[in-house]
């Protein structure tokens, strides 16, 4: 065994958001109004009037999260442009300014009303980096340039405003999305780790400043992919400005504990509608893909939703989510067998001759990230034992994918670890008809 006598462990929360492994994201704003416009432009900003989702229907989107598995989801609420889909107290433009509902709507309240309406964990992002109605950028007011402190303690006062209101008139949310993080205070950013902690000690949060708890990372892309190995410690999450963690697969005697999500829009690389993108929305191999490649690789896939200017999830969109998550289901929801063990053996009986492809494996991660290097190795009908995969990181899950062989029993067998390993699940399957031999292992 490894000598490392440090092993972390996550929180109960963090548990808890490994477990659902899947997630579905929500970017909806005022520039699906107004395509093309580019909130970095510093001009031409979309009047508040041209936002009207006359067919607006939050129920509708958490039914294509459930089609397609996700067990919580997170909406935007504020992109870039600045536009808030609440009723923000000092702030001037938002649906407060538009004809829509006569001016009373609150997205976020019905997003988090439908969450719970049909079992799904609700989640918010609000960009505090970025505000186009505001000329801010990087965090900075005067379009990223500072040198004006007044001005900046203004924006860090409404930054303080919205996140209060976010976080405090909605009730527990599941996960706060800090999207490129938020400048430290002593650098003219809003102090947000204080409210994180009355408001919302419970959620998950995506690239938190320091001193938040329950951290996750982002993993270097947004191709729904994280690289193998992939390590829930780190020495370091993402930075308060942004500026990522340069090792994005972290390493195994990390100081921090930060698993990984992987965000993904479900059109190539279309985070919010556009006309005539159909043709974008990805195929069901390759979301299955992007599958093996984030849950399977210790990580969380967080898979993007666009709903059109109607307020609903296109069609095309919505039937590949129903068909990604009848794929997943069809394939990994009834093991050949299964079984749970302690030690640097742990053996799974199959009872007969069987034909499988596929192995998922998993630690009790309450126990900390023990297994450094593994091998898998079924025994044939000739009674010898056939190396299957080999591997580092199992973590919460590792899916293992291999051509189609027949055996009686299966075997993984550690061969370095930082201490007892805890395996929670060994368990076998044989994936009939996969659209192809998917090339991540």
């Amino acid at each position: 065994m490894s000598n490392s006598s440090i092993i972390l462990t996550p929180t109960q929360v963090q548990q808890r958001w490994h477990d659902l492994e899947l997630g579905m994201f929500f970017h909806f704003d005022i520039s699906v109004y107004q395509p093309g416009w580019d909130w970095r432009s510093w001009r031409d900003l979309p009047d508040p009037n041209l936002y009207q989702p006359h067919a607006l229907d939050t129920d509708q989107w958490m039914e294509a999260a459930k089609a397609m598995g996700a067990k919580y989801a997170i909406f935007v609420a504020k992109h870039c442009s600045g536009f808030c889909q609440w009723q923000p107290e000092l702030y001037p433009y938002g649906v407060k300014q538009t004809s829509w509902r006569n001016g009373k709507g609150d997205v976020v309240d019905d997003f988090v009303r439908s969450c719970r309406k049909y079992g799904i964990k609700p989640g918010l992002y609000a960009s505090l980096c970025a505000n186009g109605y505001l000329d801010v950028d990087i965090g900075l007011i005067n379009r990223g340039k500072g040198g004006d402190a007044q001005k900046q303690a203004e924006y860090v006062r409404v930054c303080e405003q919205m996140t209060i209101e976010l976080w405090s008139r909605y009730g527990e949310l599941f996960e706060v999305w800090f999207d490129g993080g938020a400048i430290p205070v002593d650098q003219g950013g809003p102090d947000l780790v204080p409210l994180l902690h009355k408001y919302q000690p419970n959620a998950i949060a995506f690239q938190g400043p320091p001193g938040t708890p329950n951290l996750i990372r982002w993993v270097g892309n947004e191709r729904g992919v994280a690289s193998y190995p992939f390590w829930s410690t780190t020495d370091k999450g993402t930075d308060e400005d942004g500026d990522d963690e340069k090792v994005f697969a972290g390493k195994p005697d990390g100081i921090l504990w930060a698993a990984g999500e992987c965000d993904v829009p479900i059109r190539n690389h279309d985070w919010f509608w556009q006309p005539d993108r159909e043709d974008r929305i990805y195929s069901l191999n390759e979301l299955m893909e992007m599958y093996y490649g984030s849950v399977g690789r210790n990580c969380n896939l967080l898979l993007n939703a666009n709903p059109g200017p109607d307020g609903l999830v296109p069609e095309g969109d919505f039937q590949r989510y129903i068909e990604f998550g009848n794929e997943i289901r069809r394939r990994f929801s009834v093991p050949l067998a299964s079984t749970q063990g302690e030690g640097m053996l742990v053996e799974l009986n199959l009872g007969k001759l069987q034909k499988l492809n596929h192995i998922i494996m998993m630690e009790d991660i309450a126990l900390g990230e023990r297994v450094l290097e593994y091998v898998v190795e079924g025994l044939v009908q000739a009674g010898s034992w056939q190396l299957l995969g080999s591997g580092e990181c199992i973590g919460h899950k590792r899916i293992q994918q291999f051509e189609t062989v027949e055996v009686t029993r299966l075997r993984l067998r550690v061969t370095k670890a930082k201490a007892t390993p805890h395996i929670r699940q060994l368990a076998a399957y044989e994936v009939k008809n996969p659209l192809n031999y998917l090339g991540v292992k």
